[in-house]
């Protein structure tokens, strides 16, 4: 099995505390609700989230810890067609950050699991790094709008 770790940083105008909850406390409400068109739904089973919708029909996660008070959370997609050419999972590590300006850094570091010598592809990290900021860029832009939500 081989391991290929990348890393991704992002800056916000959002508070750390506002800009996890609703990112990760509250995806499974917010997410369908403001990208509609990349998401159908979210569910949760066991709280495992699964996001159904978007090019893949649907992906399982399953959440492997979560620090309300220092805005982290760990979870591993374990199911579903995103893991597909050799990909047995991706694990996900994510924190949230103060920035020097009152907004915050969403810091995430991605690890592709892959079955034997399977080498994961650019455009499937590409295209992953597009949606996540897509994603966030969507959440921001929200919270922005309704300030008192979160």
């Amino acid at each position: 099995m081989g391991v290929f770790t990348y890393e991704d940083e992002v800056t916000c105008s959002i508070p750390p505390a506002k800009m996890f909850k609703a990112a990760i406390l509250d995806s499974d409400n917010l997410i369908p609700k403001i990208m509609p068109q990349a998401i159908k739904c979210v569910e949760i089973l066991r709280r495992r989230p699964i996001h159904i919708g978007s090019k893949f029909r649907s992906m399982t996660h399953r959440v492997d810890a979560i620090d309300k008070e220092n805005f982290t959370i760990n979870y591993t997609v374990i199911d579903g067609d995103v893991l597909s050419g050799g990909i047995e999972s991706i694990s996900h590590e994510l924190k949230v950050v103060a920035s020097p300006d009152g907004g915050c850094i969403y810091k995430k570091t991605r690890k592709y699991h892959t079955k034997d010598d399977a080498q994961v592809c650019e455009e499937h990290i590409k295209g992953g790094k597009e949606k996540g900021l897509a994603l966030f860029k969507a959440i921001e832009a929200y919270v922005s709008e309704h300030p008192d939500e979160y």
